[in-house]
């Protein structure tokens, strides 16, 4: 299915963008409107641009039901300062509650069951239980039209953070495991990051990865190595060599029963270099796809 945007009604082109850019990670702003009235509302049209100043954008977004604007919007046209708490699992369901679209006069916080937290910079409060708060400064609003669903960007300038001492391990570097974040997919579906669902990338930063256009054929045009795999391959800084001193007594099983057949003992080299690269181990991974090679 190929979809025009141009053709499509603007509740369509949300469904749809919501669902393939995610998932988002979930402001949850607190605000002050000019006569003090504290506002409480999460927004998923959000995100880090920039540390350096360290700015952060959300959007309340016009809505696309009736082109009316939220409160939040007014309230930081008025009263330029945000506090944005950070949502984990533990509160996603007060969080969500909390976007019900009460009267201007009516305190999210207690229909939501949150504990205002005086902040030390910005006037807004901050959510008690949230692990992790960021007071902003409102640097702009820059609004992206005029019709139901256009984005208005509220742009933010982090002055202080604030994170629970329990997220931190002894070099105060953040746990995520212990963070526990909640991410906005479409519809009423939410994703949540866990320690289950947590997993390394290693990055290329000085050196560069070979790439996996250097990688041998067999290897690139493997069968039962995926994309992801390969990638592995490719990130080393340099084009692996045999090490001598290497020993597996699965490839030298492999190599025993398998050499009459060519084709089969490749088959059976790439599925054991592909187990060991879901392992994360990527010497070892290469070790026997080099084995394998020279004995073909």
């Amino acid at each position: 299915m190929i979809l025009d945007l141009k053709e499509l009604s603007t509740a369509e082109k949300q469904y749809y963008l919501q669902h393939v850019v995610a998932p988002r990670p979930v402001c949850f702003a607190s605000t002050i409107s000019k006569e003090g009235v504290v506002n409480l509302s999460p927004f998923s049209f959000f995100n880090l641009f920039s540390s350096n100043p360290p700015v952060v954008i959300f959007s309340p977004a016009r809505r696309v039901r009736d082109n009316t604007t939220k409160h939040t919007l007014q309230n930081v046209l008025d009263v330029p300062e945000v506090v944005i708490n950070v949502v984990n699992y533990d509160m996603v369901h007060q969080t969500s509650l909390a976007s019900c679209e009460f009267p201007k006069d009516v305190d999210e916080f207690s229909k939501a069951g949150f504990t205002k937290e005086p902040a030390t910079l910005v006037r807004p409060p901050m959510v008690r239980e949230s692990k992790a708060k960021l007071e902003c400064r409102v640097i702009e609003v820059k609004s992206l039209g005029s019709e139901g669903g256009a984005g208005q960007l509220v742009i933010c300038e982090v002055l202080k953070l604030h994170l629970a001492d329990e997220l931190l391990d002894a070099n105060k570097k953040i746990d995520p495991t212990k963070l526990e974040l909640i991410a906005r997919l479409g519809g009423d579906w939410y994703c949540r990051v866990s320690k289950e669902n947590l997993f390394l990338v290693p990055k290329p930063n000085v050196k560069l990865g070979i790439g996996i256009d250097a990688l041998p054929e067999s290897i690139r045009n493997s069968k039962l190595l995926t994309g992801n795999h390969l990638g592995m391959l490719g990130n080393v800084h340099e084009e692996p060599v045999v090490d001598p001193s290497f020993d597996d007594e699965h490839l030298k099983t492999i190599f025993q029963y398998f050499a009459v057949d060519p084709s089969e003992m490749e088959r059976e080299v790439h599925a054991y270099a592909a187990r060991l690269l879901d392992q994360h181990k990527v010497h070892e991974a290469w070790q026997v796809l080099l084995a394998a090679e020279n004995v073909v």
